[in-house]
């Protein structure tokens, strides 16, 4: 994925943090369209947090990097792999206009 995307949330995505551990949990009109709550791990939660619709991917790997003890290559990875997560449970999506938030 190239570091130029932007990414936004999708509104039917709620976020808490429960004792300290942060949940995504998909809302949708019933409760049987309900498959799952999503725990996120320290830098997952750090990384959806940075995910506002308007910070660049590659800004936010930086971020990462410099707040959490790994090589850029153990970063690049993971993040990887964590946004194919989010894509696959209709978390996030591309924005195309940086003044949108919401999908």
């Amino acid at each position: 994925m190239k570091d130029k995307i932007i990414l936004g949330k999708n509104a039917n995505m709620v976020t808490r943090v429960i004792d300290k551990e942060t949940m995504l949990l998909p809302i949708y009109k019933t409760s049987k369209e309900i498959n799952c709550i999503y725990a996120l791990n320290k830098s997952a939660s750090r990384t959806w947090e940075l995910i506002n619709g308007k910070r660049q991917w590659g800004e936010i790997k930086k971020q990462i990097l410099q707040e959490f003890d790994a090589t850029a290559e153990e970063v690049d990875k993971q993040m990887q792999n964590f946004l194919k997560d989010l894509k696959k449970i209709a978390a996030i999506k591309e924005v195309e206009n940086a003044q949108e938030t919401k999908i």
